[in-house]
């Protein structure tokens, strides 16, 4: 009888050993390696999802502007995240707020777009780019879709290389010498004037109403991008220039564990910047986006590590690093959003009243020239 009763309790004890271990408490560890042993690669995850936002954001503006071209009902509101495609803009109310205190009341959620960009490519190397940026989400694709196509991509010359990645510092140096050396009130004047107010129309107009150049010119980025890695990216966009130099700062880097390398050069193959990871001891490099497709491909444990300085023994995960980005995103914009600093005043009667003269002289974008006698 003791006999039995005794097989009953070594029974009981193993079906509540292994209930205990199924009830394993939450950590982005065990997150990470779940993800993992599905074969999910979160970085993708997380930019698929911010590119069909932006593709939803995108067709609820065009939706927007059709209803109040066409005299109709406006059943949709006025996405305010199109504005992320109003950089200069946004560089424009920056400094205007910086000098005055006042925040930009035509366009405001493009302040905090740029805002939140330079903040996680500060914090974690120009992460904007490489997680959140459709642009950049697009371009990644193109270049992958050429490496499928073609079996492998091209690199430029080391020389010209260089060259090349000047291009997009000497447009931001051009954007930043402009917006510096407008006075505060020049800003405000162009804030109130009728082409600002209509800025998101152009732009939307510019892939809709597309010139026959513009045409061109797109396409022949297109199909240098098969070839080449992010080719806009690398070479021409002034908006990765700023967050380079924001990254370049961070105070998170990629560092590499001499004594756990193994020497496999599988980061060097990896790396959408073309940096030489397998090298370095640190990556300091304006091009490093914090993507962490080296840790990713890594096959040493510890060799390869995205470490923030401070906070030491911490080195950041792919879930938790894009979990973090994107709850600093919805917490940025939740905090404009009710703080009155996300949505722009312009009222719909207005917005339509505009939108029937966007074609008048007036709402052409002013030239060097224009800018220049603004300046006087």
């Amino acid at each position: 009888m003791f006999a039995i009763k005794q097989q009953d309790l070594k029974a009981y004890h193993q079906i509540y050993s292994e209930t205990r271990q199924m009830a394993k408490p939450f950590t982005y560890a065990a997150v990470a390696k779940g993800i993992k042993g599905f074969g999910l690669p979160f970085r993708p995850i997380i930019q698929g999802l911010v590119l069909l936002a932006t593709l939803g954001i995108g067709i609820q503006f065009y939706i927007y502007v059709h209803q109040a071209a066409t005299n109709s009902m406006v059943t949709v509101s006025r996405p305010a995240g199109v504005e992320g495609f109003l950089p200069i803009g946004a560089l424009m109310g920056w400094k205007y707020f910086l000098l005055t205190g006042q925040w930009d009341p035509v366009h405001p959620a493009a302040m905090v777009i740029l805002g939140f960009a330079v903040l996680i490519s500060f914090l974690f190397r120009k992460s904007f780019c490489a997680w959140f940026c459709p642009v950049g989400t697009l371009s990644e694709g193109v270049w992958k879709l050429g490496r499928l196509l073609l079996g492998r991509n091209y690199q430029i010359p080391r020389y010209m290389d260089g060259i090349l990645r000047s291009i997009k510092y000497v447009l931001l140096g051009f954007f930043l010498w402009v917006i510096l050396a407008m006075r505060p009130g020049q800003i405000a004047e162009f804030q109130q004037g009728p082409y600002y107010q209509l800025a998101d129309v152009k732009m939307l107009y510019f892939f809709t109403q597309m010139t026959r150049l513009t045409f061109i010119v797109l396409s022949i980025l297109i199909l240098l991008s098969l070839f080449y890695k992010n080719f806009w990216c690398r070479y021409a966009c002034p908006y990765g220039a700023l967050m380079g130099i924001f990254g370049f700062l961070s105070p998170t880097r990629i560092v590499r564990n001499q004594g756990h390398c193994t020497g496999c050069r599988k980061c060097d193959q990896t790396c959408p910047a073309l940096l030489p990871v397998s090298k370095k001891a640190v990556i300091r490099s304006p091009e490093c986006t914090g993507c962490m497709d080296c840790v990713v491909a890594c096959p040493a444990q510890g060799a390869l590590d995205l470490s923030t300085k401070g906070l030491t023994g911490l080195g950041w995960t792919a879930p938790a690093l894009g979990t973090t980005i994107l709850l600093l995103y919805i917490g940025i914009v939740f905090t404009a959003n009710i703080s009155g600093y996300w949505q722009g005043r312009l009222s719909d009667s207005e917005f339509a009243l505009r939108l029937r003269s966007i074609q008048a002289p007036a709402m052409r974008h002013p030239d060097f020239n224009t800018l220049k006698r603004q300046k006087k």
